[in-house]
């Protein structure tokens, strides 16, 4: 699949709905889940709307979109892991050391386009985006599937994918969900 990918600013904000739909991705979430945690579910879905948008339109840029064409096909958010409080309060997903990485803790991508690398296009795209921000590192998430009855939630990606990206698991304090990291420049190291 030939995919752009692009920050979300105000201008593709339009896409992003129309990715999006209106249940707002994940039960309404609007991707604001590690910025305000499950408080996102008590929230009328506009209240996170706004906030993404404000986000995309202030800057920076609070994600990546793949768009195939004008279409969007996939989001994954992008920021400093210090702008996503709540991942501290998941206890195995809490920091590593004091480093101050980005994360790259979600993704969506639309039906029908899943199982055709917009994943992996989006972690691709990312890693010189972190870095030209100044993240020594990026630190993701993801689901390890090799485990067995692992999480048949995807949505903060795939082990497996982002092992193939270059990034090495830095801790892991639940059975299915290393953290994993990628320096922005050299090579991979362990956390001090």
């Amino acid at each position: 699949m030939d995919l752009t990918i692009e920050p979300l600013t105000a201008e593709r904000w339009p896409a992003l709905e129309d990715l999006f739909g209106r249940a707002g991705a994940s039960n309404g979430c609007w991707c604001m889940y590690w910025r305000i945690g499950p408080a996102y579910s008590s929230r009328p879905r506009a209240d996170n709307q706004r906030d993404l948008r404000r986000l995309a339109t202030d800057g920076p840029a609070p994600g990546l979109i793949a768009l195939a064409g004008d279409l969007a096909v996939g989001w994954c958010e992008l920021a400093p892991r210090a702008d996503l409080t709540w991942l501290a309060r998941a206890r195995y997903l809490q920091p590593v050391d004091d480093l101050p990485v980005w994360s790259l803790p979600c993704f969506y991508v639309r039906r029908g386009h899943r199982g055709q690398g917009v994943m992996s296009a989006l972690i691709k795209a990312a890693l010189p985006a972190a870095a030209a921000a100044g993240a020594p590192a990026l630190e993701a998430y993801p689901v390890d599937t090799a485990v067995p009855a692992h999480s048949r939630n995807l949505f903060p990606g795939v082990a497996a994918v982002f092992a193939a990206h270059g990034f090495a698991e830095v801790a892991r304090r639940k059975a299915d969900r290393p953290v994993m990291r990628r320096f922005a420049a050299g090579p991979q190291r362990p956390p001090q």
